[in-house]
Order: structure tokens, then sequence, then C-alpha cells
């Protein structure tokens, strides 16, 4: 008789699978893996069904099916702990204990917090004579014991990526019995997971108050202020935990991460050598190691340390495309040929896999293969796009909630609102617009430090936005109306505080986070006297460049041709209302025309930033700074018209770019 399909509405799955373990609980195998497999027919891939019907298969002593069915659950979700751990007894079954330890590490080693491994461990590691990972684990089953059990139910959760249900046991626990550090540390990492960083530093500023010796809360805390950009708060917490453990491989890589960020760039690569020190073989410090050295202009030593990173795991895309992403390195037809087998392969994960398409791409196309490039850059994209939440329509909501918002009376009745001081240049636009460029030119002036793309402006317009923001009913920019004199002045007081940590003594600076131009009401509201650059390309070349540019973080309208067109004529016709309502405030320069009159450019930027003319400005490739933007070796030489067109030669390939683009094509040189 045939199988019923059947799909369970979604709001009864959950159901269903409380009802499958209660089956299982009562020892009714038989019925739970039969009724689990007829919805297994309706939803193949929810994971709770496989991982029941895997149990199920266990109980009944078939473990070569219940094997195969929890490799097909990897092959959905291969970091769900409680498949390992399944697949652990399962071994257990078959008195394997080697394989038996391995798959029960490999689910501890994803989340902690689970006592029956743990417990299988001590057993195993005693049956085998291995004494000092038997007290190991022994020690890790007492540690569990210790916490209260819903603690560490939501630990669980939380390690296998359950947020809701982990924070909805967490709170309860802390509403019901009061501060326990565990549980609060639980749910500051809630909380960074879901992005919410200044609650979780306050959650574990208040955990180290009641626990000052607990160091993974010192950890977490010292690594939520790095990402918040705090990094001088962040290695005074990171030194505490070095003085207590100086060979700590995550403490040391944590103080890299904080140099990083004040630009300390010596000493990020002195800190990465002394770690391969102690792990030659680790192709994620090689690959840190060769991004300090090319932000600072060491290439050959940064290409020598991402040949070391590839070395070190063949299939490792990062490395092979932050080789390609130097712009000047060529790919030899060997390490051509080993891409290709590696992204080919079965075994190569998503992320790595879209990093060697990128990789190829830009191999191929600096061959000449245009063809081939496009397919390989196409389906990087693709691959990129998968797995990203990006929705255009939260940034065209932002564009037509600031075009109502700011309008002139709005900021005529606002006029000398904000921190005075003009030290602020900002540069914004599109990524590979040549903003780069411009903040090379401005950098060389004696007067200007160059910084990078500052992230404050973003994190003040997330503080505006609120808990729990709707996107499509976003509460900023809504809320500037609301706002009184004194809380814009504070705002620009604090960015300007904030971004000290950036500066030497010149007078003025520049933050070239180019997505700000979505933001230039609240700027001009906070900081009236800052300068602002639009850098502008034509659309075909800047909507290519992006398109085969695979960025670190953000940027995620970059992998669809509809996305990066949707985004370039929304930018068009928020700049075009900013120029509306605020004339003459905003300085636009095209990057035809520097690259046209490099010195006439060069005047007129430094014009409007209140800048005398210096000659080392059309120098600008021989000023020595950091430059962590794609473009770092492009400004690095003098200027070059060679990236103007290199879109044409994928132009059979375009025709959906120029339709979606339609009238931006033109209407992108609007004065």
């Amino acid at each position: 008789m045939e199988s019923t399909h059947v799909t369970a509405p979604s709001g009864s799955v959950e159901r269903e699978v409380r009802r499958l373990r209660k089956l299982q609980h009562e020892g009714r195998h038989e019925e739970a893996l039969n009724d689990a497999r007829r919805l297994i027919g309706g939803l193949p891939e929810n994971r709770d069904l496989l991982l029941i019907e895997a149990v199920s298969l266990r109980h009944l002593r078939r473990t070569d099916e219940a094997l195969a069915a929890l490799e097909r659950l990897e092959a959905l979700q291969p970091r769900f702990s409680r498949l390992h751990q399944e697949r652990g007894l399962c071994y257990v079954a078959l008195k394997d204990a080697p394989r038996a330890i391995d798959a029960l590490l490999h689910a501890v080693n994803i989340n902690p917090a689970l006592p029956a491994s743990w417990q299988m461990l001590e057993g195993l590691y005693r049956l085998t004579g291995d004494s000092a990972n038997a007290e190991t684990a022994a020690s890790h089953v007492a540690v569990l014991k210790g916490l209260p059990p819903e603690v560490v139910t939501a630990t669980s959760l939380f390690s296998d990526g359950d947020l809701a249900p982990a924070e909805e046991i967490v709170r309860a626990y802390l509403l019901a019995h009061g501060n326990q550090p565990e549980a609060m540390r639980l749910l500051a990492k809630i909380g960074i997971a879901h992005d919410v960083l200044d609650d979780a530093e306050i959650l574990l500023e208040a955990v180290l108050k009641l626990a000052p010796d607990y160091r993974a809360a010192r950890y977490d805390y010292a690594h939520t202020l790095a990402q918040r950009h705090k990094y001088i708060a962040a290695r005074e917490q990171i030194e505490q935990l070095l003085v207590l453990d100086p060979s700590n491989l995550d403490y040391r890589s944590l103080a890299a991460t904080a140099a990083v960020g004040l630009g300390e760039h010596e000493s990020v690569i002195a800190i990465y050598r002394d770690m391969l020190v102690d792990r030659p073989g680790d192709p994620d410090v090689h690959l840190w190691l060769g991004h300090a050295l090319k932000t600072i202009g060491r290439v050959p030593e940064a290409i020598d340390a991402y040949h070391e990173a590839a070395a070190a795991r063949p299939d490792f895309g990062d490395a092979y495309w932050s080789l390609a992403n130097l712009k000047t390195y060529r790919f030899g037809d060997e390490e051509l040929a080993r891409m290709r087998g590696e992204e080919a392969s079965a075994t190569t994960n998503l992320p790595d896999r879209y990093h060697l398409c990128f990789a190829l791409g830009k191999a191929l196309e600096d061959r000449g293969e245009t063809a081939e490039s496009w397919d390989y850059y196409k389906r990087g994209n693709a691959l990129k796009r998968s797995e990203s939440g990006y929705r255009p329509e939260v940034f065209e909501t932002n564009t037509r909630k600031q075009i109502e918002v700011c309008t002139p009376d709005f900021f005529a009745r606002r006029a000398g609102w904000g921190d005075p001081r003009p030290d602020p240049i900002f540069i914004v636009g599109l990524p590979r617009s040549g903003s780069t460029l411009l903040e090379q030119i401005l950098a060389s002036h004696s007067r200007v430090e160059g910084t990078h793309e500052l992230a404050d402006i973003p994190r003040i317009v997330l503080e505006l936005q609120g808990r729990d923001p709707d996107l499509d009913n976003p509460r900023y920019p809504g809320v500037l109306a609301d706002m009184a004199p004194d809380d814009f002045l504070r705002l620009g007081e604090k960015y300007l505080a904030d971004t000290r940590v950036y500066r030497s003594d010149k007078p003025l600076f520049i933050d070239k986070m180019p997505n700000n131009f979505r933001h230039i009401g609240l700027i001009h509201l906070m900081l009236p006297n800052a300068r602002i650059v639009d850098a502008r390309r034509e659309p075909m070349a800047c909507c290519f460049s992006n398109f085969k540019q695979l960025f670190a973080n953000g940027q995620e309208f970059t992998y669809g041709i509809e996305d990066i067109a949707r985004y370039y004529r929304n930018y068009l016709a928020l700049m075009r209302h900013w120029d509306t309502v605020l004339p003459g405030r905003v300085l636009r320069v095209q990057h035809d025309d520097v690259v046209a009159d490099l010195e006439g450019s060069v005047r007129r930027l430094l014009d409007h930033c209140g800048l005398a003319f210096e000659p080392g400005c059309v120098e600008f490739h021989k000023t020595a700074r950091s430059v962590r933007t794609p473009s770092s070796e492009q400004v690095r030489r003098p200027i070059f018209r060679d990236g103007l067109d290199q879109w044409k030669q994928f132009e059979p390939h375009l025709g959906p770019l120029k339709t979606a683009l339609g009238d931006a094509l033109t209407r992108y040189k609007e004065p």
C-alpha cells in the first residue's frame, strides 16, 4: 500500500513533533517512525522530523538505515548538534568506539550543553583507557549539573540556532529567579545574534559585576565592545584576559581585531606571526596576516600569506578570492586547475564555493576568457544571494520616507542645529564608484586624516530605529521630526567623540562609509558644517564592478542584477532630493572627470573642503597609509583609464542590467 504524503500546516508542525517525541518516550518507535515518514513526505527538509526518523530507526535496531537518514539530515543541517549526537549513539550501538567518540566530540564542539553526549564520552574514554579525557568529560557533566535545567535547555537550543525558544526560556527563568550569571550571559549572546549589541553590552557588564572572574563572559564582553567599534575599551578587557592566559589563541585573535580597529597594523602583523609560531598550519591566521599585510601595502608578503592559507586548506575559497581581490595578482594554470576542482567538488561548502566562483571569475576575466568568467561571476552571485535576506523594498521605503520627512521647510526650521565643528568630510555614494581614490587624494593633504569606512552613522541610525524595528514602517527617519535641538547637538558631539580614536592632530578627517548617502539629512542636522562629497560613477561601470565584487560584509544589494539596478536608481533619486532640499551642501564628483582632469578635479574637491591646493594631492599614489577597501592596490598607483570601460567586454551578457537601469543611464549626469 502506498504511503500518503501529508503536509502539515506550519502552525501544527511543532505539535506533531511533540506528539512523535512522546511516542518515542513511550517506546512506540515503529508508530513514531511511520508517522514521521508520512510527514517527511510533505516536509522533506524539516530537521526535527528527520531526526525523529533516525532515532526511531536506531531504537528499532535498524542502525544502518539510521546512519543513512543522518547523512541526509547532515546535507541539510551540517551544524545541527543533535544529529552528531545521534550518530555517536548509533556507533555506540555498533560498538565502534573511535567513530562514536568523533561524532560525539563534533556534537559538543557545536553545542557544549549536551549532557548526554558528555556522559557518553566519559564512558567511552574510560572504556578505551583515556583517563585524562574522561576526567575532562566528567568535569563538563558536573558543570552542566550545577546549572539550572532551564539554562542548560536554553543554551542547547541557542547552540542549534533556535533563538526564539531559547530567549523565551531564559527570560522566563530570569524573571522568576532573578540575576544568574550564565542565564544573563546567554541572553546577551542571543542579543548579539540579533545584532542588539547595546543590550548585550549592558548585560555582560552586569554579569562581570556579579562574577568578575568569569572569563567566558569577559571574552564575550570584549568581543561585543569590538563589534561596537569601542576598540580601546575592548583592548582593556582583552589585556585582563591575556594576563591570565597569554597563550590563548582566541584572546590573541581578539587583541588583533582591536588593533585593526585602531589602525595599528604593524602590531596586528606581530600578533598574527606570533600566533603562527604556535599554529603554523592554521589557514585562518595565514589569511588574517595576509589582510593586514595588504592593508599597509606589503603585497608580496600578503601573497605569500594567502598562498600559505590555501596550502593549509586547499578548498579555502577566501584565500583564493583574497589573491584575486588584490586586482594585480595573476593566477597560473596550475592554480586555476586546482580552483576549478575545488569549486566543483561536492564536499566544498557554500561560502568556499562562492568565494572560489568570484576568484575564478576574476582570474578568467584577466585572461580575456569573458564567457566562462561571466558564468563564474553569475554562479558566485547566485550562491551568495541564496544565503542573503536582502529585501530591496526596505531601502526603497527608506528613500520614500526620507523624501517625505526631509523637506526644505523641515531643514529651514532647524537651521543652526547640531555641533558646529567642521571636522568631518563624508565621502558617500555607491561602492566601486571611485570613493577610495577621492579618499586617497584628500588624505594626501597635510590637514586631513584618512581613516576608513566608519560605522558610527549607521550605528546612530540603528539606535534611532529602536528595538525590533518594523522594516516596512520604520521609526526612522520619521523620528527626526520629534527630536529637539539638544538631541542633534548630543549626537554630533557623540559622533566626534567616538571617532576621535581614529585621528591624530590633523583638523579634518574622512568618513568614507559609502551608504551614508542614505542619511545626509541626519548628518546635516548633527554636523551642519561637515563637508559631504558624492562619488559617482557611470551606472554600467559601477553596477558591473559591484556585481563582480564579493564584499567582506554588507552591500547585500550587489548580488543580483535587478537588485543592483534598483539600488542605483534609488540612489539617484535620493541624491536628487538632497540637492533640492540642501542646495550646494553636497559636491558631486564624477569618476570619469577625475580620470580625465585629475588636477582640476583635485582643486575643485579641495575648494569644497576649504583646503588650499597641495601638489601631494595630485601625487596621491605616493602617500603611505593603510587602505582596507578592494581598491587598495589601485590607489597606490598613478591614475589610469583601464577600469573605466572594463564592463564593455561583458556587454553581451549585460542586456538585463541596461534594461533595469533605464533612464539612469543618462540621468546619472545630472549636476
